[in-house]
C-alpha cells in the first residue's frame, strides 16, 4: 500500500513542530535535565507512538499496525544500546550536564535526515536488488555475534577519521564558550569541543543507523510504517538518556539481549524467501528477550548486593 503524499507532508509537519515546541517553549534555557522531568516527556513520546499505532490501525488495518509497533519496540531498543555510547561519550569529553540537552537535540535532527536517506537508499536497494535482503540479514547476526562476544564498549575518538579531518580543517578552541558550537575570536570563526562533541554523537549514529534499519526492514519494507516508527524511536531518545544514563550500567545483560534480538531478526530476513514468520511471534520474540534480559539484570543486581 502506497501511502498518500499529504500523510508524509502532515506527520512530517508534526514532527517539526513538536521540535519547535521543544526547543523553543520547554527547553528555550538552558538546564540541567531531572530525571522526573526526563520520565515524563518519555512518557510523552512513548503514549504519541501508541495513539499513531492506534490511528494506523483504524486507517491502514492490524497488520501494518503491528509492523509500526514491532519495528518501534525494535527501534526503542536499540536505541538503549546508543544510550550506553553516548554516556561514554559525555564522560570522555566530560561534557557538562547542562548543555547535553542541546547536543542530543541537534544530534536527533541529524539523525533523523541520516535514518530518511538510509530508509529510502535501503528499500530502493531491497526492490532493486533482491538478494541484497541477504546481505542485510548477514549484516545483523555478525552484528548481534559482535555485541555478544564484545568484553565492553569503548570509544576511541583520537581513531574516527571523521575526527581528525575535522581537526585537521576546522580551527578549534581548547575551552568551552558556554552552550555555544562556534565562537568568533580575532575576527576568525573557532569551534568548539561542544561542537566536537556533537560531531562524535553524529558518527556514532550513523554507525548505529547501518544495524537499526535492516533490523526493521526485516519486519516491513513499508515506506511510511519504517520511517514513523524510526522517527518516533528518535524522537524519545533524548528524553529516555535522562531517564537512563545514570542506572544504565545496571542493565548489564540488555546488551546481551539486543544482541539476540539483532541474531533473530538477522536470520528472519535470511529465510524469509522460504519461510515468512508472522509478525505476531516475531513481536512475541522480541517482547520475551527483551524481558528476560531486563530481568535477568535486576536478578544479578539483587544477588550482588547481598553478596558479602
Amino acid at each position: 500500500m502506497q501511502t498518500d503524499w499529504r500523510f508524509w507532508v502532515c506527520f512530517n509537519v508534526f514532527v517539526i513542530l513538536m521540535l519547535a515546541l521543544d526547543l523553543g517553549l520547554f527547553n528555550r534555557k538552558a538546564h540541567v535535565i531531572k530525571i522526573k522531568e526526563a520520565m515524563i516527556w518519555s512518557g510523552v513520546w512513548i503514549a504519541l507512538a501508541l495513539c499513531f499505532n492506534v490511528l494506523l490501525y483504524y486507517w491502514q488495518g492490524e497488520a501494518k499496525a503491528l509492523e509500526f509497533f514491532t519495528g518501534y519496540v525494535i527501534e526503542k531498543s536499540l536505541s538503549v544500546d546508543n544510550i550506553f555510547v553516548i554516556v561514554l561519550i559525555f564522560s570522555y569529553f566530560k561534557t557538562p550536564s547542562i548543555h547535553q540537552h542541546k547536543i542530543l537535540f541537534w544530534g536527533i535532527i541529524g539523525a533523523l535526515i541520516m535514518r530518511a536517506i538510509f530508509i529510502f537508499a535501503g528499500i530502493a536497494l531491497l526492490e532493486k536488488f533482491h538478494w541484497m535482503i541477504y546481505i542485510f540479514g548477514a549484516i545483523l547476526i555478525f552484528t548481534g555475534y559482535k555485541m555478544l562476544v564484545q568484553k565492553e564498549k569503548k570509544i576511541e575518538p583520537e581513531k574516527n577519521p571523521v575526527i581528525k579531518l575535522f581537526r585537521r580543517i576546522i580551527p578549534m578552541t581548547h575551552e568551552l564558550h558556554g552552550g555555544k558550537f562556534f565562537v568568533k575570536l580575532n575576527k576568525k570563526r573557532y569551534a568548539t569541543p561542544l561542537f566536537l562533541v556533537l560531531v562524535v554523537v553524529e558518527t556514532t549514529d550513523l554507525i548505529f543507523a547501518v544495524d537499526s534499519i535492516p533490523a526493521i526492514l526485516a519486519i516491513t519494507q513499508d515506506q511510511f510504517i519504517v520511517y514513523t516508527s524510526n522517527v518516533f524511536a528518535i524522537l524519545g531518545l533524548r528524553s529516555l538518556y535522562f531517564a537512563l544514563a545514570g542506572m544504565i550500567d545496571k542493565f548489564r545483560f540488555l546488551s546481551v539481549g539486543l544482541a539476540l534480538i539483532l541474531m533473530f531478526v538477522g536470520l528472519k530476513m535470511l529465510i524469509m524467501d522460504f519461510y515468512k514468520l508472522p509478525i505476531l511471534i516475531a513481536l512475541l520474540v522480541i517482547i520475551i528477550i527483551l524481558i528476560i534480559s531486563i530481568v535477568a539484570s535486576l536478578i544479578f543486581k539483587i544477588k550482588n548486593v547481598d553478596t558479602p
